[in-house]
């Protein structure tokens, strides 16, 4: 069924007239609370794993799960999601996912071992995959394309800020009411999204696919083969078995592609998605966005707690400046978005986002002011606001509105992977570098030697984090290739 992309253009909070179509902002706003939340979510136990793991008595790799069976659970079936969209509508499967997700996070905090919560988190991971598609799908099918960019880059800034909240969040419920209310805090969020989103957002039309079960079956195996060996590698020594997991998911998503290709049927992801130029790069790029966002964290973490001997809670709020100013930029780069060429803006983040990171690993020292760090910070904010909002519009701005949820699924799919990616790359790069640096440190795991770390190691250590910081931003400048030959019309044509 053909939809029509007549969204209207009013303000937020202005009232619809006798010919006027209700306005989007509203819904995108109802979205955007339970996208906010499943985003701080992947983050947020990070500064409270060693609080789980004396709590409950877990070993290193045990709890290193809570963090890995969400990502997991979240990254594999975000192709599927996406397509469920189109299939049975946004609004249904966003509100069964976060229904799914809040009653998924009140069981995580009531439960009293380390296996069952890793079972919970499973849940609450796949309660996040019917979401996050659903909220980029719903912008495209309700939002003119003169506004899109406003909308995508409100979306961008709470993707941005979640990532950095987390941690911040988490540190705060830690220390002042215990680590069972990073899961509790969810519950009272999630009833709201759902009371929101049940008023808010429409009802839209839905296309009649087939589904392709053999499609369904190929990308999760194929995505849980890859996902599971990179998650892995690091604490198994990158064993034979991690690369022969690892090349396995290689081959099944090989086959995954070879079974869309030559599907006579109704492919579960149409590689149509992939001759627009503009998608392609877009998914480049923001691989490399989630790339980054994982793996600058662990640096600055372990050197602020580690050198600079600041708590958890303390240690996350040296990210408020770059947070702060991610989100208030967010509305200028928006206004920007839908004026300026997206590759400039894009690109000008990318920049920046990668300049903040040498720059912060050159100040880096066991004696430095806090203030030396805090400007790098807030550059990364900049460079925050600049990259996400665009390369989002541009993803979807040429797409057929029948494959949104499809194109949407793909985008964030390619997000987490860079993830997944940044998690398992960092820490051997980490690892590599305090070898070198600390003369065979590096054989234990990172995480482990930092409470204990004496003086005498902080300059070595500072340094190799330093290092580490390097890979994030190298990373980037892949990214800024690929958004800088973003080939996008100023002025979309009316009814694109």
């Amino acid at each position: 069924m053909a939809v029509s992309d007549t969204g209207a253009s009013a303000d937020p909070g202005t009232r619809p007239g006798p010919t006027e179509q209700p306005s989007p902002w509203p819904a995108l706003w109802a979205l955007v609370l339970g996208f906010f939340m499943i985003l701080v979510d992947s983050t947020i136990v990070t500064v409270a794993t060693p609080a789980i793991q004396a709590d409950l008595a877990a070993s290193v790799d045990g709890v290193v799960w809570v963090t890995s069976s969400y990502l997991l659970a979240y990254a594999v079936p975000l192709l599927i999601t996406g397509r469920l969209g189109d299939r049975f509508g946004p609004r249904r499967v966003y509100l069964v996912g976060l229904t799914l997700f809040t009653l998924a996070s009140l069981w995580c905090g009531l439960t009293g071992s380390i296996a069952w919560l890793v079972v919970a988190r499973v849940f609450q991971g796949l309660g996040a995959s019917m979401m996050t598609p659903q909220t980029m799908a719903v912008i495209t099918r309700t939002f003119p394309p003169r506004k899109r960019g406003q909308a995508m880059s409100l979306w961008g800034a709470v993707a941005g800020v979640a990532t950095l909240v987390g941690p911040i969040l988490g540190g705060v419920l830690v220390d002042g009411l215990g680590w069972e209310w990073i899961f509790f805090v969810n519950v009272p969020v999630g009833i709201v999204g759902i009371a929101l989103a049940l008023r808010w957002v429409p009802e839209l039309p839905t296309s009649v696919h087939s589904f392709d079960l053999v499609g369904v079956a190929l990308s999760a195996a194929g995505m849980f083969l890859l996902v599971f060996g990179i998650q892995e590698g690091q604490s198994h020594d990158w064993a034979p078995g991690i690369w022969g997991l690892i090349l396995s998911g290689i081959a099944v998503l090989a086959a995954f592609v070879y079974w869309q290709w030559h599907n006579r049927g109704e492919p579960l992801m149409s590689l149509t998605l992939f001759r627009d130029r503009n998608f392609t790069l877009a998914n480049i790029a923001i691989t490399t966005v989630g790339f980054a966002v994982i793996a600058m964290s662990f640096p600055i973490f372990f050197y602020a707690q580690g050198v600079l001997g600041l708590t958890p809670t303390r240690s996350a709020l040296l990210l408020v400046p770059m947070a702060v100013l991610s989100g208030v930029l967010a509305p200028f780069v928006g206004r920007l978005t839908d004026r300026a060429h997206p590759r400039w803006l894009a690109g000008f983040g990318m920049v920046s986002w990668s300049a903040a990171l040498a720059w912060l690993a050159a100040v880096m020292e066991p004696g430095v002011a806090i203030w030396h760090l805090l400007l790098p910070i807030a550059l990364l904010g900049i460079g925050n606001a600049f990259v996400w909002g665009p390369v989002a519009t541009t993803a979807n701005r040429n797409l057929p509105l029948t494959q949104a949820g499809a194109g949407a699924g793909v985008y964030n799919t390619t997000r987490q992977v860079g993830a997944v990616l940044g998690s398992a790359g960092i820490a051997a790069f980490m690892e590599s570098r305090i070898a070198a640096n600390l003369g065979g440190g590096g054989g234990a795991p990172v995480g482990e030697s930092i409470a204990a770390l004496p003086p005498a190691a902080y300059a070595p250590f500072t340094t190799a984090m330093s290092q580490a910081l390097l890979l994030p931003a190298g990373v980037l400048l892949i990214g800024l290739v690929a958004v800088l030959t973003f080939t996008v019309s100023l002025r979309p044509e009316r009814g694109q």
